[in-house]
């Protein structure tokens, strides 16, 4: 069962060079990807339970949870697989294992796809909740969210399928790697263009000529909404610093596949995947750590409490 597609085609290094290929043992895999499954079901489960999460921005956030555990069960799954090939169990080129290596490529390009766009819908929605914040549940309704999410979700399958399907043209490997890039530049423009109106309007409420108590409810509420605007820049500095080193590789792929400098690049490819596959474990420990609500439902989850 070789890797064939997208996230793992061909991505193996047959090394010739003087860089022999870096091994993970499977066990750092396989906890990785059970704990980091574990981990976003229970983000997944909290946000669906707790009916004070039951908001624009949790919903998205409850989203990119349920792709970081595509993501985890696809490549533990895989892993799997790969160790039964090993001791031949299954056929590393049988039509069944080719077809169940397929879906699997194709649930971990959808969770790479649907984490940017919830990045992108999770930034909007802290922009409006920021900058419209007394049109905010006018903007954002549940109806709208639920229409976004659908959006989302629909638009993450047909590419990932595409990404697939023709995953033997060089041109999709460099879509692919042009897309992460391109998204990467939008999300930290926005990013930088909200904190620096933040910044502006946080002078201004600091300058406006009312009452004391007026002007703290204003600052605490924009204190709460620039927090949650902080926590997701976090999240989405821990994306771009565990997904780089893989998309780095699939250009490195397309351009020098070849050169023996670009080789030994190419032999730390299991390394690539684990901070990759460490994502969807780092995501859950910050939401836990920076959202109270969250926190607060965790310890009712796990001491059976009301």
């Amino acid at each position: 069962m070789e890797p064939s597609h997208l996230p793992t085609m061909n991505l193996s290094v047959t090394n010739q060079s003087a860089c022999p290929e870096v091994n993970v043992p499977f066990p750092v895999f396989f906890t990785i990807g059970v704990v980091s499954l574990l981990e976003n079901a229970l983000v997944v489960v909290a946000v669906i339970c707790n009916r004070n999460l039951h908001s624009p921005m949790y919903c998205f956030i409850c989203s990119l949870a349920a792709f970081n555990t595509t993501a985890s069960l696809a490549k533990t799954f895989e892993t799997v697989m790969i160790v039964f090939a090993d001791v031949g169990q299954l056929e590393k080129e049988g039509n069944s294992e080719r077809k169940v290596d397929d879906v699997m490529d194709l649930l971990l390009c959808m969770s790479f796809v649907g984490s940017i766009f919830s990045f992108l819908a999770i930034a909007m929605d802290r922009y409006i909740t920021i900058f419209y914040a007394l049109r905010y549940h006018h903007i954002m309704t549940m109806r709208r969210t639920a229409a976004i999410l659908g959006a989302i979700w629909t638009t993450c399958g047909v590419m990932a399928g595409l990404m697939i399907w023709f995953s033997d043209y060089k041109f999709i490997l460099i879509c692919f790697v042009v897309f992460f890039f391109i998204s990467l530049v939008i999300i930290c423009l926005l990013y930088v263009y909200m904190f620096m109106l933040a910044r502006i309007h946080a002078r201004e409420i600091a300058s406006l000529p009312t009452g004391q108590s007026v002007r703290c409810q204003r600052q605490q509420r924009w204190g709460t909404s620039t927090r949650g605007a902080l926590t997701l820049t976090i999240l989405f500095g821990a994306f771009i610093v565990c997904w780089a080193p893989f998309s780095f590789h699939l250009i490195i792929m397309a351009v020098c596949p070849m050169n023996p400098y670009c080789e030994c690049y190419r032999s730390l490819f299991q390394l690539h995947v684990v901070l990759l596959m460490s994502h969807a474990l780092i995501d859950p420990a910050i939401y836990a750590y920076r959202s109270a609500e969250l926190r607060h439902t965790f310890r009712k989850m796990f001491l059976f409490s009301k």
